[in-house]
Formats: structure tokens, sequence, C-alpha cells
């Protein structure tokens, strides 16, 4: 039998649109995932996730969702290998959060390390966002998941869904499986400014922005703070355009030497980035472009997607509903 995997990326941001970051960080894995025989694909948009933070900013959030599906497509995500769909359109994903929440105890919320972090950074304080890993782990779940493409950041989440699966099997019987992280290369892809690529930082480059917002996004990035002009030596291996180099330009080792003698400048070095990168995602966004011309085809992809979704979450919370006797 296929192992089933399940994965899913929020519609956050003004557009909902993604970046070379969420791209290079999972999206490509994704894509890559879905070609391979011993797998079975669930992508999701994961709205309702979305309302954990974002609950006061929904007037455009249909139109986030739409063009966070339209990047899925087309990066690569292929509707005949994969099931793409909406969190909030498969509402077996909340019946199962509202039945792990009665057996997950508040204390296995509150040590988990992103809920502490984000409570300081972002001042987030309700019930729906402690609750945050209890619908995450309905996510898994209800599909029977053995295996989520995570970063090592995200492995306390998966470690929780195991403990929640645990418990539940313990009491009711053996019917959700306890699901792994799988780890898989997850580049780092630096912002503009040098931090990691986030929307909420407004340092990202998306892959539908155009050849020439690229090209003058690219021309603002950070460099080696001690490299001003052309002829100051440099160090390549703490610039995050250098970094950049390494992902989209075969090539990034010829740069080397010149960076660090001084013979190349740092605004030959982002010209010649940019065209590395727009080159790379010319066909994403050639496929983009013709996407965004049909969007009843994104929602009937949707819809499709949905239907095959609940049809094999239905078949787990039944199962689910019959262990703990409430399969009236």
């Amino acid at each position: 039998m296929k192992k089933v995997i399940l994965s899913g990326m929020q519609p956050t941001g003004k557009t909902g649109r993604l970046h070379l970051g969420n791209y290079e960080g999972a999206l490509k894995n994704w894509v890559k995932l879905q070609n391979e025989d011993s797998y079975e694909m669930f992508c999701c948009i994961v709205d309702w996730h979305f309302l954990t933070s974002g609950f006061s900013d929904t007037d455009g959030l249909k139109n986030r969702v739409k063009e966070l599906a339209i990047d899925y497509l087309s990066a690569g995500l292929d509707p005949e290998k994969c099931v793409i769909f909406i969190q909030s359109q498969v509402k077996e994903h909340a019946e199962l959060h509202l039945l792990l929440s009665m057996i997950t105890p508040t204390s296995w919320l509150e040590r988990v390390p992103s809920f502490k972090e984000k409570v300081e950074e972002l001042g987030l304080d309700s019930y729906g966002f402690l609750g945050y890993p209890v619908l995450q782990a309905a996510d898994i779940l209800a599909y029977k998941a053995s295996a989520v493409p995570v970063g090592k950041d995200q492995l306390p989440h998966i470690e929780l869904t195991r403990e929640i699966a645990r418990r539940f099997n313990n009491l009711y019987g053996p019917v959700l499986p306890e699901p792994e992280g799988l780890l898989t290369p997850f580049a780092v892809v630096p912002g503009i400014d040098g931090r990691k690529m986030s929307k909420s930082y407004a340092n990202d480059i998306k892959l539908a922005d155009s050849d020439k917002v690229t090209t003058e996004k690219v021309m603002k990035m950070f460099t080696d703070p001690q490299k001003i002009r052309k002829g100051d030596p440099g160090r390549p291996e703490i610039c995050p355009v250098y970094s950049l180099h390494q992902i989209y330009n075969s090539n990034h080792e010829k740069i080397l030497q010149p960076c660090r003698s001084g013979t190349l400048g740092c605004v030959d070095d982002k010209k010649d980035l940019a065209e590395h990168i727009n080159r790379s995602l010319a066909p994403i966004r050639r496929k983009r472009a013709e996407l965004e011309k049909n969007p009843d085809y994104i929602w009937d992809i949707l819809r499709e997607g949905a239907r095959k979704a609940q049809a094999r979450a239905g078949q787990t919370l039944a199962e689910v509903r019959e262990a703990m006797k409430i399969d009236w």
C-alpha cells in the first residue's frame, strides 16, 4: 500500500501568493514526492489555521486561497497525482479536532515551543490558537497519514500528533496511526534584507513577481557590510546574494574568487543573480499566467479535491465514532 502524506500551507500575506522560500523550502519537494509511486499526497490550503492569527483580516481570504492554489498548480502540483483542497471544505477536520480536543491535556499544548514563541512575539491569546496543534493533528490523522514533510522546527508538532494518536488508541482501540516526520532537505532562503524570507517581514520575492519586480528586489538586497564598493574584498560565505546564487546559479563557485578579490562588484553580482532567478522561474510564471485566465478551473480543482479528501476523511471519522461508541 502507498504511504499517505499530508501537507498544507496558510493563505497568508496580502495576496496569499507564495515566495521563493515557500517554493524551495517545501513546495518543490511536494512536487517531487507526488511523482513517487510509493506515496499518495494530500495537499491542503489550511484556511482555518490562518484564522488563528488572521481572524480580523478575512476580507480578501477567498482571493488569497485562489492565488495560493494557482501557485500550487503553477509550481507543478498535479490534481491527477495528488489531492488539492481547502481545509474548511472538509468538515471532518473540524469534527476530529473537536473529538481529539476532549482527550488532549492542556499541558501538552502549553509546552509546544512555537506556542510560547508566538504568544510572546505576536501577543496571541485565544482558545483557537492554543488548540492549533490539535487541529493540525486532526488534519494529519483524518487521512491516516504515515508521513508529514517537515523541517526540524516542526518535529515537536509531529511528536504531539503521535502522542494524541497514542492516547486515542489506548482509550478506544487501534484506529489512528502514529505519523512520522519526513525530514527532507529544506533550503533556507534569505530575504532581501538578509533575514529568512518571510511574508511577515515584507522581504520576499514571490513566484508571481514579474522579471522587472524581481530584478528591482534583488538590486535592493543586503550584501557583505564590509564590501562598500567595487574593489573591496568580499566574503561570499556571509552574503545573502551568494546564498541565492547557490540555489539558482549552477556555476556559483566561479563567483567566489572574483568576490573575495574585489574584482566583482555587488551591482554586477546582483544583476547576474536576478537573471538566474528569472530564468529559473520562467516556466512557473508562464503556467501561472495561463491559470490566471481561468479561475473557474481553479475552483473546480479545489471542489473535486475536497470531494476526494472528504471521502477519505469520512472513512476515518466513521472508525473514530465507532471506536468512541458515538456512531449513532
